[in-house]
């Protein structure tokens, strides 16, 4: 067995809630309002030793016409599919609805254990109104929780982990995470799904569709690392709601958490205001960054439209130019695997450890030919230069005067280390230090 749990149920009954108890953080975003999960959202737990994946699912809706209840009908169906143990999930507050006779009937087709969870029973007296749930005649037994504070999660972890074998969930936390980011409506999770083949995340025309922070694992062409999905980054002025506010928030977090970003950039609009300010926002995190100009088949090209392109984004985008720039299409597939790849040759640049004795070899000499200019008639002479044991590419050059170095300076150091080793698309930190 994969040990994996799916939360489900119509929308609104706390399944987010539940989850993020289950997983011990806040990985789901929890609203009051109706439909705020609509992607799959995958975490992981245990309980008495033994290790889970927890599914959480958007609110099914049948018979729907609303273009994001059916995407999210989908994502319900695939993780059920997925699962080897399914939680129903209801309402004791609003009782059985037409909406929980239509998910039981459903779910009365479908051969798992299923367990029915009475949620937001959070005192005695919603003790004795679970028991209206067995006429949905569906689930083995029915547990009754108050999942905002843990009452009762823990029965329900003794009878979940019983169908579950004692082998460790693979850990995926020292994988290399590479983020899917930029503004809303560029095409981030259409490029997950062209890149993994299938339909991952929910894709619509309507501007911030994604609102979790959505983690997948890509694992062919020799290749193994997460991918996560991230909301659209718009300016603060124009978050206007709670949720959203929450969106943006743990998109800042997974460009935090990740390693590598691909920023991805609307061809038919060109690098805007807040397409920088994101760029600048991987750089400042010091994270290794892309950059994907998307939806390229939709621009007239002639043989010169590439070139000025890319020259405008450099320019933009100066002094940390040093970033590999590629045009892509979701739509089409067009240089995706590309983009990938970019993207794992980022990640093992960011990493990379270079020997003393070879840094001072070439950067001495370098600064020999072209010395730190003086000032107020004192001159500054580096003896000696190192990496520092970050996780990002940081050097110390130790000299005489290190308060008398200005930035042109290093960044004239940070050039020739760029000439003489590849660290494409990844920030480099110079500090002068006294000897």
């Amino acid at each position: 067995m994969s040990n994996i749990v799916a939360i489900v149920g119509r929308p609104n009954v706390g399944k987010s809630t539940l989850f993020n108890r289950l997983v011990g953080g806040r990985k789901a975003i929890v609203n009051e309002e109706s439909g705020v999960t609509r992607d799959r959202n995958y975490g992981k737990s245990e309980w008495n030793g033994k290790e889970f994946s927890v599914i959480d699912t958007g609110g099914y809706v049948s018979n729907s016409s609303d273009i994001f209840e059916e995407e999210i009908n989908k994502q319900v169906l695939l993780a059920m599919d997925e699962a080897d143990v399914i939680l129903f999930v209801c309402d004791v507050e609003l009782g059985i609805t037409d909406l929980d006779y239509s998910f039981a009937r459903m779910l009365r087709k479908v051969n798992k254990p299923i367990y029915l969870v009475a949620n937001k029973v959070d005192n005695g007296e919603r003790l004795y109104d679970i028991h209206e749930f067995y006429k949905l005649g569906v689930g083995e037994e029915i547990f009754p929780v108050a999942s905002i504070n843990g009452s009762g999660t823990g029965d329900l972890l003794d009878k979940l982990v019983s169908h579950f074998n004692t082998d460790p969930v693979e850990d995926m936390e020292e994988l290399p995470k590479i983020a899917i980011v930029g503004r809303p409506n560029v095409g981030k999770s259409s490029t997950i799904n062209a890149l993994i083949g299938e339909e991952r995340n929910i894709v619509t025309d309507i501007a911030g569709t994604t609102r979790d922070t959505i983690t997948t694992r890509y694992n062919r062409f020799g290749h193994d690392f997460l991918l996560v999905d991230t909301a659209g980054l718009r300016k603060k002025a124009k978050v206007s709601e709670d949720v959203e506010f929450y969106s943006v928030m743990r998109s800042v977090r997974a460009i935090e958490d990740s390693d590598v970003c691909m920023l991805l950039i609307d061809a038919t609009r060109g690098m805007e205001a807040q397409d920088l300010n994101i760029f600048h926002l991987i750089e400042r995190n010091q994270k290794g960054v892309v950059v994907l100009v998307n939806k390229w088949d939709l621009i007239e090209k002639d043989n010169k439209t590439t070139i000025n392109f890319e020259k405008e984004l450099r320019a933009k985008m100066a002094p940390f130019n040093d970033v590999e720039i590629i045009f892509t299409s979701a739509l089409t597939k067009q240089r995706l695997l590309k983009a990938l790849e970019a993207a794992i040759e980022t990640y093992e640049s960011r990493k990379q450890k270079l020997k003393t004795s070879e840094l001072n070899r070439i950067m001495l000499e370098e600064i020999e030919n072209f010395p730190p200019p003086s000032l107020k008639g004192k001159y500054i002479r580096i003896k000696y230069v190192t990496q520092l044991p970050s996780k990002t590419p940081t050097f110390a050059f130790y000299c005489n005067l290190p308060q008398y170095v200005k930035e042109p300076y290093k960044r004239f150091l940070e050039n020739k280390i760029r000439e003489h080793w590849k660290f494409t698309g990844v920030p480099i930190q110079i500090f002068m230090r006294k000897k």
